[in-house]
């Protein structure tokens, strides 16, 4: 069962623009008791069954789904997602990270390359295998709920990147063969990646960046100084890490993730801004939060929300 929610989050639900859709990164988090949640359940069972009660959080119109980039996941577990929320609610999918990955650590094997390094991955940038492994499943599953398809490249290395231009038309040309329709997003967190040449190769693809706050890239105001003109169809955020942290440290200065133990002012003024020039404009902004951002997503989904509300009432 849901958490009781009180009346200001329902105002603040009611006031923001059906442009804003905000969320957070999975749903399956046991100290989101009283947040998100009316009883406590195991991480397993929030997995299998939390969804529904998430997803009637009024706030809460999008999810990040992460467990798709581990392994690609059938139509019928899209379609069972989709059968447990609204009709306005829409799903951020990452892509299985063998699309995006130059190399390949295989646990399950002892092939390795010569070198010791991991294995090259015969499936990186293979728009037939994302097509038909990534894709199909995607839009067969979700329908009218699929929000973007994210392409997450993760730090490159010198020699696996090799010069920013000569790595650019790769993804731009993957992006092209892709079947048309789905909404496509990139985020990178090679930080000399986001050039003007990125830009005009995702716009040409039809695709849009997908804005990572990551301690890795850029502050979110100079990213969105990069989106600013651009002409993307759409905002696409993830707010994934503290500038403080790395992950493993976040997860366990964190957890349980049921408060905000770090205010990130820069983050949240650059992203208000952000979303209130994009409504502006007529543009749909989706921005997800990760409990490793600030202690607790659903609490900076929440600070968010009414900065936002607050920005529009009184600019």
């Amino acid at each position: 069962m849901p958490a009781a929610v009180d009346d200001d989050v329902r105002r603040l639900a009611a006031g923001l623009p059906s442009l804003i859709r905000l969320g957070t990164s999975s749903w399956s988090f046991a100290g989101w008791r009283g947040l998100v949640y009316e009883a406590e359940h195991s991480e397993s069972a929030l997995a299998r069954s939390g969804l529904a009660a998430y997803a009637l959080h009024p706030l809460f119109r999008t999810v990040g789904v992460d467990r798709t980039y581990y392994a690609p996941v059938a139509a019928p577990v899209f379609a069972a997602y989709a059968a447990s929320v609204a009709s306005d609610f829409q799903f951020l999918v990452k892509a299985h990270q063998d699309v995006t990955s130059p190399r390949v650590r295989r646990s399950r094997t002892p092939r390795t390359a010569p070198s010791g390094q991991a294995e090259l991955n015969p499936r990186f940038l293979d728009s037939g295998y994302t097509a038909d492994a990534v894709v199909a499943p995607f839009v067969a599953g979700l329908g009218d709920r699929a929000g973007p398809l994210v392409f997450q490249f993760s730090l490159l290395s010198a020699g696996e990147r090799g010069s920013a231009p000569a790595f650019i038309d790769r993804p731009h040309e993957f992006l092209r063969r892709l079947p048309r329709g789905p909404r496509y997003a990139v985020e990178v967190r090679n930080r000399e990646l986001l050039t003007p040449q990125y830009r005009d190769a995702l716009l040409d693809a039809g695709a849009c960046h997908c804005c990572s706050i990551h301690p890795s890239m850029p502050p979110a105001a100079d990213q969105a100084a990069f989106l600013a003109g651009a002409g993307f169809a759409e905002v696409i955020v993830r707010w994934m890490l503290h500038h403080r942290w790395d992950y493993e440290a976040a997860a366990a200065h964190y957890a349980p993730f049921d408060r905000r133990i770090d205010l990130d002012e820069r983050t949240h003024s650059a992203l208000t801004l952000l979303a209130v020039e994009a409504v502006a404009a007529g543009t749909p902004v989706m921005v997800i939060v990760n409990n490793k951002a600030e202690g607790s997503a659903p609490l900076t989904v929440r600070e968010l929300a009414h900065r936002i509300h607050e920005k529009l009432v009184k600019p």
